[in-house]
């Protein structure tokens, strides 16, 4: 297997890794270990960050527990496996609601993060997604948050098996965009979270300068670990993909 590297672009905090974005990268290499799943092209997959997945720094695939594993000088930074979990779609949002919520973006008054490369403020256009999830109405009970994103040519990656040869976003930038909504869905104004663990499903991939939507619902918390969920919808309102998070408390020490 090839080895798996997380360029400088797609750094979360500034030293490590978007959790999304190297999910997702992971994920491309355990898809060849799933079932055949001719419903969807590609399977839903879990994957587990065991630490802060390094920049820039080549990291070996090795196959591991029925998947695949990143290591780096031996550590394993992340896991990732097929799975059959049914994951539950967020509840849509209009997208002028969504449009108007990112004027209620929490980040933009303290973000943990703000080199983010998908909803840090400090990445300019072109660069980072700059997706922004303000408040919007909370649905059964459950916090929700929701932002418009609109792909540019720069996370552009050719997938010819589409009839209407649109150029679509990236398997890893799509897992990246399913991220930190979920993040700000949670307690994340309220204390420093990391992803530990993200599962996936994708129904399609976003199309290059089509204006999308994406939610997040905030779940239940216990001591340091919070579960959230998010969804991906196209201009037509049809689901994209679909994820469900569970972040860690962390010391923000850890992370300057």
């Amino acid at each position: 297997m090839n080895d798996l590297l997380v360029p400088s672009r797609y750094c979360g905090p500034p030293s490590s890794g978007n959790g999304g974005w190297s999910a997702g990268a992971l994920s491309v290499h355990a898809g060849g270990e799933c079932p055949d799943d001719h419903a969807r092209p590609w399977p839903t997959i879990e994957v587990s960050l065991r630490r802060p997945p390094p920049l820039e720094t080549p990291m070996s695939i090795a196959a591991a527990d029925g998947g695949v594993a990143a290591l780096h000088e031996d550590d394993v930074v992340a896991t990732a496996r097929c799975t059959h979990e049914d994951l539950v779609d967020v509840e849509p949002v209009p997208p002028d609601e969504a449009r108007a919520a990112t004027a209620a973006y929490a980040g933009l008054v303290s973000h943990p993060f703000p080199t983010c490369f998908a909803c840090g403020t400090g990445r300019a256009e072109g660069d980072g997604l700059r997706i922004f999830p303000g408040r919007v109405a909370d649905h059964d009970g459950a916090v929700r948050v929701a932002a418009t994103w609109t792909p540019d040519a720069s996370v552009a990656e050719d997938y010819h098996s589409y009839a209407d040869e649109h150029p679509r976003a990236s398997v890893p930038v799509t897992w990246a965009a399913l991220d930190c909504v979920g993040g700000w869905a949670g307690d994340l104004e309220e204390r420093l979270m990391v992803l530990a663990r993200m599962t996936t499903r994708l129904d399609s991939l976003p199309v290059i300068g089509e204006e999308h939507v994406i939610v997040g619902s905030g779940g239940r918390s216990k001591g340091r670990k919070t579960w959230t969920s998010s969804s991906l919808y196209d201009a037509d309102g049809r689901v994209v993909g679909t994820a469900e998070h569970l972040w860690v408390a962390v010391d923000p020490a850890a992370f300057a």
